[in-house]
């Protein structure tokens, strides 16, 4: 599936079957092709064309993800950009990867740096003579992503992620968690990760199912939401478990429409996964992966033996190998390298000469 066109896609097939919500509205496939089309249509009046950079600025809501689209729509890269960063990091992502635009809140406008236009309202009119009703042709090896890294051993680095990228991960995705049009997924992850992104959004939306951007993530009211959403499975975190799994003992929540969890991006302990199965009755998955490789790389079989306190198996299409640091396989449980290969690792980083196994 190259993403550009999914929308299109489901609009046609299924025009009036949910897509996407959030706290505060809810779209039909119909209603978020019309809206991509619009933004789209405003990104072009303002100038972005094929090869562009646009940041997404935003919360978690729904606007982010039409905003993503509209990119692309266009032939555009988009840049995910953390708005809890100070104005210096977001200056410096921006000017890195030579934004031509920034999309953000309007409470967010003055981290943003002066020299570079902005959009503030994608429900703003555009030009009637530039709603496009196809996207802009683009390429498997178009870039679709530029996902900054943390930067813990200095600056920040573009991981460059490409449209053949996304179409590997999502298809991992589907197969790995048996996603089917019936899919619904909760979204507690921040979107200016790949995880949020791939995961929650796109993995779903390309197996024809839905998904459900919640706000903040808060373990007092996060159970009320899965009772009145009813999604089919969420993301999360080690720390967002243990809050779940601590919540008082008279917190007895409807998980029933819940098929599966995945735990990732940090260690968890076996025994807090075993507690929150055994509380809540809802089965988590713990894996592995980084943005360099568009988000996942190991996960433990839902349908298979899972092991707490282990990552799992390789998703189809993936090789790993351990080496040590004189490049040879380690395969007798000393620690080493970890090497992944497959059509979901990134292209390199922006601007950064990197050699791929």
């Amino acid at each position: 599936m190259h993403l550009p066109d999914l929308l299109d896609l489901r609009a046609s097939t299924a025009p009036d079957a949910p897509a996407i919500g959030d706290d505060r509205v809810s779209l039909s496939n119909r209603e978020l092709r019309d809206a991509v089309r619009s933004a789209a249509a405003l990104l072009s009046g303002r100038g972005i064309s094929h090869g562009d950079v646009v940041a997404i600025m935003l919360p978690n809501q729904v606007e982010f993800v039409i905003a993503l689209f509209a990119a692309w729509r266009l032939g555009a890269t988009a840049t995910p950009v953390n708005p809890s960063l100070t104005a210096q990091e977001i200056g410096y992502q921006i000017d890195d990867c030579s934004a031509a635009l920034v999309i953000t809140a309007p409470e967010l406008v003055l981290k943003t740096p002066l020299e570079v236009a902005r959009v503030t309202d994608l429900a703003e009119r555009p030009d009637p003579a530039r709603l496009a009703d196809t996207p802009v042709a683009t390429a498997a090896d178009d870039l679709a992503l530029l996902i900054y890294t943390s930067g813990t051993t200095g600056k920040p680095k573009g991981v460059m992620l490409d449209h053949a990228n996304l179409t590997a991960m999502t298809t991992m995705s589907i197969d790995a968690f048996s996603l089917d049009p019936e899919v619904h997924s909760l979204l507690i992850l921040p979107l200016f990760h790949v995880n949020g992104i791939v995961v929650s959004i796109l993995s779903p939306l390309a197996a024809g199912g839905r998904a459900t951007i919640a706000g903040r993530f808060d373990p007092r009211t996060f159970f009320g939401r899965v009772e009145s959403a009813r999604p089919t499975f969420f993301s999360g975190v080690p720390t967002i478990y243990a809050m779940l799994a601590n919540l008082p003992e008279t917190v007895v929540p409807d998980t029933s429409s819940l098929r599966f969890a995945v735990c990732g991006a940090a260690p968890a302990s076996p025994a807090l996964l075993e507690a929150f199965e055994a509380r809540f009755g809802v089965p988590v998955v713990e894996g592995y992966g980084l943005s360099e490789g568009t988000c996942a790389t190991t996960v433990n079989p839902l349908g298979g033996l899972r092991k707490p306190g282990t990552v799992g198996l390789p998703l189809l299409g993936q090789r790993i190998r351990i080496v040590d640091e004189n490049g040879n396989t380690i395969d007798d449980g000393r620690p080493g390298e970890v090497l992944v290969k497959g059509a979901n690792v990134m292209r390199g980083y922006l601007g950064r000469l990197v050699v791929l196994c």
